[in-house]
């Protein structure tokens, strides 16, 4: 019988490990090839590992909540026929390194061994303490208020004596002193006011931890991994960037008569639904690309200008949660091509079949909270980018339509564009300009444009 490690895969150029989050078959188990064999996490995406093989589970080499490297033996996997290798390719290479050069592969295989070992002793630190801890269990310690000695001092029933999560959990539910958080003084925004654009300002308060006491009939449910990350980021957005939001009403009755004209003839020629979605990612692309001050970021006291305009578009998730995959080099795609990226991006968001390089490297965010029915909407800035714009919902409305014979009243298709930028970097003049290029944009639709 044949057996095969099964290995953390790549998962990104900028990803070099995961957290094992749960086993999805045990040890006996059949397996097919391309079938499931566990799941991971990484700050990025949570994601399922396949088997390359088919066979049956032999060994698990990590437990639940366990840090793994990319590269690193998960699993290994009993297959019919064969000899014992664990890698074909990897066992090739050392056979003819160790036949050509037997005596310098020896020394090579020690050193490796001697700088794995090296990093595996200095990843198991955290701060000043030898002791491990995983992601996850940083992420709740860090989100709970408790401090490294308190960490320290939890009773691990994980490998080896760490602390997994059900270990921090349960220390979070018992009683413990208080954490009083230092107050810092409110961050006091000017007020700015923008023609035909209604403007407020957020004011950044401390972040205040309160444990919250429950009774008998409350149901306690748990935060998932990736809603505690949504949470961290919202709460460090806030306390980093000078939110102020710009309004402005757009009359979108040319975008909706003509895609009214097209969807059917687009979904022939392309097999794509033609959606709202694209066509409103057109006219910010076509924005930033006129004001190139709003895709940026901002470094200390440094100023980045980002030369691609990588438009990351929000979306929902069954279990209420959201994800911003991103359309790389908008500015660069035809409509069709929007379309098609789109489409693609949201329907594996939804099905949890994003890449790690999809939810990175954004430049400008797009949220539309019309898809719930919200008119419009205050959206937080997703660091480290500046500016988010979110879509209100499209609504049939009696306007004031003027023409050469007078003014007149008649039934518009209109909508609310609520743009939230950093005022540190982007002021009530550029944030307007850019917001109102949008409207401009979508206002001025030709109902005669070919697909």
């Amino acid at each position: 019988m044949a057996k095969f490690e099964l290995k953390l895969p790549q998962m990104g150029e900028s990803v070099a490990e995961a957290t094992l989050t749960a086993w999805l078959k045990e040890v006996g188990d059949a397996i097919e090839m391309d079938e499931a064999v566990f799941e991971i996490a990484t700050d990025k995406v949570d994601s399922e590992v396949p088997s390359e093989v088919e066979g049956v589970l032999l060994e698990k080499l990590f437990e639940i909540d366990d840090v793994i490297k990319v590269g690193q033996t998960v699993a290994v996997i009993e297959m019919e026929g064969g000899s014992d290798v664990a890698d074909i390719a990897d066992s090739e290479q050392k056979e003819e390194i160790t036949e050509v050069l037997p005596q310098e592969a020896s020394v090579l295989e020690e050193n490796v061994a001697n700088v794995q070992e090296l990093v595996g002793s200095a990843t198991q630190s955290i701060a000043d303490t030898t002791r491990f801890y995983s992601p996850l269990v940083k992420n709740i310690a860090r989100e709970e208020g408790i401090t490294r000695e308190e960490l320290d001092a939890i009773e691990g029933t994980g490998k080896e004596g760490r602390v997994t999560k059900n270990d921090i959990l349960a220390y979070v539910n018992k009683d413990k002193p208080e954490i009083t958080p230092v107050s810092k003084p409110p961050v006091t925004m000017v007020k700015e006011t923008e023609p035909a654009i209604k403007q407020t300002t957020v004011r950044s308060e401390p972040h205040q931890v309160t444990r919250v006491q429950s009774n008998g009939e409350d149901e306690l449910i748990p935060m998932t991994r990736m809603g505690k990350l949504i949470a961290h980021h919202m709460i460090e957005s806030i306390s980093t960037s000078a939110h102020v939001q710009s309004f402005i009403e757009v009359d979108v009755t040319n975008v909706v008569a003509w895609r009214n004209k097209v969807k059917d003839e687009f979904q022939k020629s392309e097999g794509e639904k033609l959606t709202f979605t694209p066509i409103f990612m057109e006219a910010v692309a076509k924005a930033l690309k006129k004001y190139p001050m709003v895709n940026i970021s901002v470094e200390g006291d440094t100023v980045i200008r980002k030369k691609n305009i990588n438009i990351g578009m929000a979306a929902a998730l069954p279990d209420g949660n959201l994800i911003v995959p991103v359309i790389k080099n908008a500015d660069q795609l035809n409509l069709v091509g929007m379309a098609k990226v789109v489409n693609d991006l949201a329907n594996r968001a939804r099905n949890n079949a994003l890449k790690p390089d999809e939810i990175k490297d954004g430049t400008y965010t797009v949220t539309n909270v019309g898809s719930f029915g919200s008119v419009f909407g205050t959206p937080i800035i997703n660091q480290p980018q500046v500016a988010i714009l979110a879509l209100g919902a499209i609504r049939k409305m009696p306007a004031v339509i003027e023409t050469e014979e007078g003014d007149f009243i008649g039934i518009r298709s209109k909508m609310f564009l609520s743009h939230s930028y950093d005022h540190r970097v982007v002021n009530g003049a550029l944030g307007g300009m850019f917001v109102k290029t949008v409207a401009d944009y979508l206002e001025a639709w030709d109902v005669d444009r070919e697909i």
